[in-house]
């Protein structure tokens, strides 16, 4: 008898707290909670840079969010609803251009959970559509009717950082924006001593320009090349060398520390970038379909290999580490052969020293020059190098 009891008892030891639990889950599941909407995206801001005949918009976003696009006619018009989104009550709703491709720009709250943005058209050959992070902005680029072919052939350098961003900093200090100005000033002086050159720069003081800016300079100068100049950075204090770099996909990680870095965004978020190519796949493929990525990587190789050759003439161990690829956001949209510089690590202490020196930077210079010469004079007499539909207005 003491024996029953005593199983009894383990019986409903064992048994109690299954069937708590389960009460406590079922009364849980019974009580009604409010339903919490997701925090909706914020549209904050609304820019465009405006040029003869090509026009970049850009929307800045706190978040990523699906959207839909469409045009109608009657009167002419792009619009874009943005998914989940709310639209900044200090923003302005209307936004006036009036470049003979793009009348306005207007953004309203179209629905509880969408917001609209319209881009009223007047003479729109094409448009494309991409992403950039940190900010998360969506960015629209408008082209327009041809303008007449240029006689010069239209260089445009891009020395990167400026301003409140100093780019990669050296162990004594050096600054990444400062030097690359340096060297994208004298490879100006040089190249400008050619009379088949018109050269331009992005930045010829310390000034912060946006990345997606740089990109629109180069599109709105209708240019045949587009080089930015970076002096790159490693958390080994060892690396050193030079590479080049052109836009497209990798599973390099080094590459794309140098992307991240270059693009200010997360090693994480760059890796992510490689996984999501719905958008930049389309910009990939008009890039092939247009030769540009060809020629980019011919680009590419003649100056990489300009830069270690003319500096082995004075220094010795030069690290070559070739043509890399890599998504830049710099390079995003680019419509003409375009490529990106890493002239030195700035980390290494030895090559911050010589990057330091007025004459290393005068050699990187020449050496720069040297292929962008040799790169041209390849090139079928005549030719100009971005094949695109938009030729240059002079």
């Amino acid at each position: 008898m003491c024996m029953k009891r005593h199983q009894d008892f383990y019986k409903l030891k064992t048994v109690l707290p299954l069937f708590l639990f389960l009460l406590y889950a079922f009364i849980i599941l019974m009580i009604p909670f409010p339903v919490y909407a997701a925090e909706k995206v914020r549209v904050s801001d609304i820019r465009f840079w405006s040029y003869p005949d090509y026009t970049r918009v850009v929307i800045n976003l706190s978040e990523n969010t699906d959207y839909t696009q469409n045009r109608l006619a009657h009167p002419d018009r792009l619009y874009f609803d943005l998914k989940n989104s709310t639209l900044n009550k200090e923003l302005l709703k209307t936004i006036s251009v009036g470049n003979g491709m793009l009348r306005t720009v207007r953004a309203g709250q179209f629905s509880e959970n969408t917001v609209r943005v319209v881009l009223d058209l007047d003479k729109m050959t094409s448009y494309k559509v991409l992403t950039m992070e940190d900010p998360i902005r969506l960015i629209i680029d408008i082209y327009g009717q041809k303008q007449a072919a240029a006689v010069k052939k239209r260089i445009v350098l891009d020395p990167g950082h400026g301003g409140h961003d100093p780019g990669a900093v050296g162990p004594r200090n050096l600054y990444e924006k400062d030097v690359v100005l340096d060297i994208a000033l004298k490879l100006k002086k040089i190249l400008g001593q050619e009379q088949e050159f018109e050269v331009f720069l992005t930045r010829e003081t310390d000034v912060f320009i946006p990345l997606e800016q740089r990109t629109a300079i180069a599109n709105s100068k209708n240019a045949d090349m587009f080089i930015s100049i970076h002096a790159n950075a490693s958390t080994r204090r060892d690396a050193k060398g030079i590479e080049t770099y052109l836009l497209n996909w990798s599973n390099d990680e080094e590459a794309m520390k140098v992307a991240a870095r270059e693009n200010a965004i997360s090693l994480k978020k760059m890796k992510k970038m490689n996984e999501g190519r719905d958008v930049l796949d389309i910009m990939l493929s008009d890039l092939r379909r247009d030769s540009k990525r060809e020629e980019s990587l011919n680009l590419a190789t003649v100056v990489q290999k300009n830069m270690v050759s003319g500096l082995n003439k004075s220094y010795s161990h030069v690290v070559d580490h070739g043509v890399k690829q890599a998504l830049f956001y710099v390079l995003f949209g680019a419509q003409m052969p375009s490529v990106l510089v890493e002239v030195s690590f700035i980390s290494n202490p030895l090559e911050e020293k010589l990057l330091s020196k007025d004459s290393y930077r005068m050699e990187l210079a020449q050496s720069i020059a040297s292929g962008v010469n040799k790169y041209m004079s390849a090139l079928p007499e005549g030719q100009t190098v971005a094949r695109n539909s938009r030729n240059v207005a002079p």
